[in-house]
């Protein structure tokens, strides 16, 4: 299964990385403070929880390339919204320390190893870049602007989503797919595999 990963994951899975969290970080300039405990896509979430989840993702992701390894029961962190912080700001500082840390590694040859399985890094990049992108439409939603997954960086999501987003692994991230048209835009057709309605 790792083999078939590593080969559905393009080189550039790093660039696939950095264009999820440039789209994301546009979505957390519309985070206002009253929105905060507003509804998002993700039902049983508000938008506080959800950039809650959003920068510990984050912070995994920091910890795979800083240690090679990823807890896969890490204790729980505030998402940097607790005590009256600000998790958007809080996004945008932890994103680019982020990004720096894995331009400084880079992915080639490199592995992590998440509950003692080595993943190669390209294959945990593409990963997270699924989770930042998505939660970014999130975010944009939730705010009320409706501002697609940027087509070349959904495009390339689309090809190694059914790789990585498995029938084992979707109910612990996404929801059941949602029906689209065939003709329907690279960013909603990805959103719609992930199980949210573009039209929603």
């Amino acid at each position: 299964m790792i083999d078939a990963q590593t080969r559905a994951v393009p080189a550039d899975a790093l660039g696939l990385l950095e264009a999820a969290i440039s789209y994301a970080l546009g979505a957390v300039q519309a985070v206002t403070p009253p929105r905060l405990r507003g509804p998002t896509p993700c039902v049983e979430w508000d938008l506080w929880t959800l950039l809650h989840h959003l920068n510990d993702a984050v912070d995994t992701l920091g910890e795979g390339i800083d240690t090679g390894h990823i807890d896969p029961h890490p204790t729980e962190g505030d998402g940097g919204a607790g005590g009256g912080g600000d998790p958007a700001a809080t996004f945008g500082d932890r994103a680019g320390r982020l990004l720096g840390a894995w331009r400084a590694a880079g992915c080639r040859g490199r592995v992590v190893a998440i509950a003692g399985h080595p993943l190669a890094a390209s294959v945990v990049a593409a990963t997270g870049a699924i989770e930042i992108a998505v939660h970014g439409w999130d975010v944009y939603r939730a705010c009320g602007q409706a501002r697609p997954i940027p087509p070349a960086l959904a495009t390339g999501l689309l090809a190694i989503c059914p790789v990585l987003v498995t029938e084992a692994t979707r109910p612990r991230l996404f929801g059941s797919p949602v029906a689209v048209s065939p003709l329907a835009s690279p960013g909603d057709q990805l959103v719609a595999f992930l199980g949210r309605s573009p039209q929603a």
